[in-house]
């Protein structure tokens, strides 16, 4: 993943509250569905055990099917239990350390928010994507930061390093956001939430930004 895509490619965000066991199923139908670059377990008010039962069922669901599987927020975690590299938050502790931690192979995002010096920060110290957002409303999570694309087509035509763009990203509104430059569209509510399923949802997102691509 860590290379710019030559089409944009669907980034899925796990719900905050799942049932490992239970939700394994609907990730394998979702992911089996269409394209699906990566996963990021992104679980809230959970402890370490907790987390760690949650990565020992997920992780192999994704990376059998060559889905990158992501931690949020902890990159030390995620180096423990096998996992192919962590998202940050800029609250998220030190980021070079992080990359320390890492090491070569382990990937790196980190949300910027609308901010391009924020963007600016994270390639160096050795981010492998960049998250812009929120683009839309989201219900997801409360939206402090609000960005547009014009932060998405500078970066593109500016650096090299892929872009994921989130926050209320649907089929119908994304065209822009792939439009504008994104690598990666970051997306929880329109696959988890789809009301014919999460594999309906993935096969919507994937059909809608073939259409923005033209």
């Amino acid at each position: 993943m860590p290379d710019a895509p030559e089409s944009c490619r669907l980034y899925l965000i796990t719900p905050p509250a799942l049932e490992p066991r239970a939700f394994a199923e609907t990730l394998a139908r979702a992911l089996d569905a269409g394209d699906v670059a990566a996963l990021q377990l992104r679980l809230k008010d959970v402890d370490d055990d907790a987390l760690r039962r949650a990565i020992d069922v997920l992780r192999p669901v994704a990376q059998s099917r060559d889905v990158a599987f992501l931690l949020n927020d902890r990159a030390d975690l995620a180096v423990q239990t096998g996992c192919d590299g962590a998202h940050l938050g800029q609250e998220d502790g030190d980021h070079a350390a992080a990359r320390r931690l890492l090491g070569e192979n382990g990937m790196l995002g980190i949300s910027c928010h609308g901010s391009r010096h924020l963007a600016m920060q994270a390639g160096e110290v050795g981010a492998d994507y960049v998250a812009f957002g929120a683009f839309f409303p989201t219900s997801t999570k409360q939206t402090e930061h609000k960005a547009d694309t014009e932060v998405l087509s500078w970066w593109s035509e500016m650096f090299e390093l892929p872009s994921v763009a989130i926050g209320g990203i649907t089929p119908a509104n994304c065209a822009p956001l792939v439009q504008a430059g994104a690598d990666f569209l970051a997306v929880v509510s329109a696959v988890w939430n789809h009301p014919e399923g999460a594999a309906a949802g993935v096969r919507d997102m994937n059909a809608a930004i073939a259409a923005a691509r033209g």
